[in-house]
């Protein structure tokens, strides 16, 4: 399993997820910003942190580097894409997952270890989760709410597009408590916290997050 995780300028978290990746059997491949070519990864990792500043709006101006164009239309072919944060931030502006993530509520930087429930586990991420199983896993952002119109939130909840759901206090002021999306064939994920944070109970607080990165594994075999 070849997994390509994308460096932006500004990009935090990139070696994290490269870990990650590792963590689950797979090599991880380096992707820049600036190329146009994914190097023959089976799926793409877009990875936390602050791309270009977040001039703008947060994921603006990733959503036009050279790398992107790749991305989308190898996401639009069906190739497992996660995002994380900033990732999450991207790919929404890319258009591949619907929505925008605005700043929090009460305007504050939120950084705390998150319980999540598993909404759906049949994305190409979610596979070795139950379902409504509950995880904890880091959240790290300022602009993690996530908001959309009424017809979109329907569709998203009727269809079991929500794949993870805030716990307890809602952190950010995401309608619905929705943590993390997906798009319709369920290969592309986006989420704000950061289950690359949470692969090793020596350095996170559970490891509850490998089952993401474990899940591709299962995803790639399959295909």
């Amino acid at each position: 399993m070849k997994v390509g995780v994308i460096t932006f300028p500004g990009t935090l978290d990139d070696v994290d997820a490269q870990r990650a990746v590792k963590y689950a059997d797979g090599e991880a491949v380096p992707l820049w910003h600036g190329d146009h070519d994914l190097k023959g990864v089976d799926a793409v990792v877009v990875p936390g942190g602050f791309s270009y500043g977040d001039y703008l709006r947060c994921g603006a101006i990733a959503r036009f580097a050279p790398v992107m164009q790749e991305v989308i239309e190898a996401a639009n072919k069906g190739m497992p894409v996660l995002g994380i944060c900033n990732g999450f931030q991207i790919l929404a502006e890319a258009h591949l997952l619907p929505g925008a993530l605005v700043r929090n509520h009460k305007l504050h930087f939120v950084c705390r270890d998150q319980w999540l429930s598993v909404e759906n586990n049949t994305t190409a991420w979610t596979t070795r989760y139950d379902e409504k199983a509950e995880i904890l896993v880091p959240l790290k952002s300022g602009e993690g709410g996530y908001q959309a119109g009424q017809k979109t939130l329907d569709e998203l909840e009727d269809n079991g597009r929500v794949v993870f759901r805030y716990v307890g206090e809602n952190p950010n002021g995401s309608r619905n408590n929705i943590a993390g999306i997906t798009n319709a064939k369920g290969n592309v994920v986006g989420l704000m916290p950061h289950p690359e944070h949470a692969i090793d109970a020596l350095t996170g607080p559970t490891d509850d997050g490998l089952g993401m990165f474990l899940s591709l594994l299962d995803t790639v075999v399959k295909a």
